[in-house]
């Protein structure tokens, strides 16, 4: 027994000095606090990239600004006051585009997803959560036989809805851009959150809100939107989705008003030019078409070819907007005087901006309450 304890007490002492020659264990660096945001908006974005030759951060609706290297390897910019709004930004470190590490917030998009920042300061926004009533987004997954293709289905239905009771709701189908997915309305557009805001306000009547996957082609995303034939071919078989699967789907699920003046359609970009091919083309089915942004293509009369002033007696609503930097402004003032040529009513839109969320958001806040009066 002795011999035991002489032999463990040997031991022992043999593994304290090997631990009082030990190395320390190296102290990790405090995590790094990105974005951070002043009580004035201003922000601060930082990221570690010890070997990298130049970083930059791209804040959405603005060019990339460069950030500054300190001694130990973290890239810092901070920016002038920003105004109380969602962006998605992202940093390109030497060439690559990277999420910010140190912010869970995401915006999704199938091609370019970005990190998330919110500035606040304005809860009066259409689009910030504020004390109210808050409807609820349902998400469906269907197999499509146009598409070929499985694919997502976002429904809001308004504070109150009840599946069981005789009212109907009247439907905005609304539409995302190019790159997005069927989430980008109420991930990045806060949709669901502007409705609830406009319904407790008594702004916009309780509706309905379906949101789509918007892509007739899928192979449009793995191309170029600007490729004539797939960009025709897209809008053409998601002219035959909504009518042949999506507004169909939404009718047998829901408490929806199926009669024209209860269906309105709206989307952004590429879903602004669906929603005017399919609106315009099919009035018999809709009575209200907002356009933001839209990614009208040349060839007006080859498009809507039955498109005359009789459509007039039709349309309650025709709502063309654009922001007034965007690159697709031009494409939008002459689809306009197209439609003034045809004698078409409609009401034009300039927002201040660029081809971004901010101001899409803008755009359904002051377009929803519009319809369904």
């Amino acid at each position: 027994m002795y011999t035991s304890f002489f032999t463990l007490a040997m031991v022992l002492m043999a593994a304290a000095v090997l631990r009082a020659q030990a190395p320390a264990a190296p102290i990790a660096p405090p995590p790094i606090r990105s974005p951070e945001i002043a009580a004035d908006g201003r922000v601060t974005f930082r990221i570690a990239a010890k070997n990298a030759a130049a970083v930059t951060v791209g804040i959405e609706g603005s060019p990339p600004r460069p950030m500054q290297r300190d001694d130990k390897g973290v890239w810092t910019l901070t920016t002038e006051p920003l105004e109380p709004d969602f962006y998605g930004y992202s940093f390109n470190v030497d060439g690559s585009r990277v999420f910010d590490s140190a912010n869970p917030g995401l915006v999704p998009n199938l091609l370019n997803p970005r990190s998330l920042l919110h500035v606040p300061g304005n809860q009066s926004a259409p689009w910030e959560i504020q004390d109210v009533p808050h409807g609820t987004v349902h998400r469906h997954v269907y197999r499509s036989a146009i598409g070929g293709d499985t694919r997502d289905l976002f429904v809001y239905t308004p504070p109150g809805y009840d599946a069981s009771s005789s009212t109907r709701y009247p439907v905005l189908y609304l539409l995302h851009g190019f790159s997005d997915d069927a989430s980008a309305w109420t991930a990045v557009g806060f949709a669901n959150i502007i409705l609830d805001n406009l319904i407790a306000n008594g702004r916009a009547r309780p509706m309905i809100v379906a949101m789509p996957l918007g892509y007739g082609a899928p192979e449009i995303v793995r191309t170029a939107p600007r490729d004539e034939a797939i960009g025709n071919r897209n809008v053409d078989r998601f002219r035959d989705m909504m009518t042949s699967e999506i507004i169909p789907a939404v009718e047998r699920s829901y408490r929806a008003a199926a009669d024209r003046e209860s269906r309105a359609i709206a989307g952004l970009s590429m879903g602004g030019n669906e929603a005017l091919v399919v609106g315009l083309n099919e009035l018999d089915r809709f009575a209200a078409v907002g356009a933001f942004s839209s990614a009208v293509r040349a060839g007006a009369e080859e498009r809507f070819p039955h498109l005359t002033s009789s459509a007039n007696a039709k349309l309650r609503t025709l709502w063309i907007a654009c922001g007034t930097s965007d690159g697709l402004f031009e494409a939008n003032r002459r689809f306009r005087d197209w439609l003034a040529a045809k004698q078409i009513k409609f009401t034009p839109v300039d927002t201040p901006g660029a081809h971004t969320w901010m101001v899409w958001r803008r755009n359904l806040a002051a377009f929803t309450p519009l319809l369904f009066k």
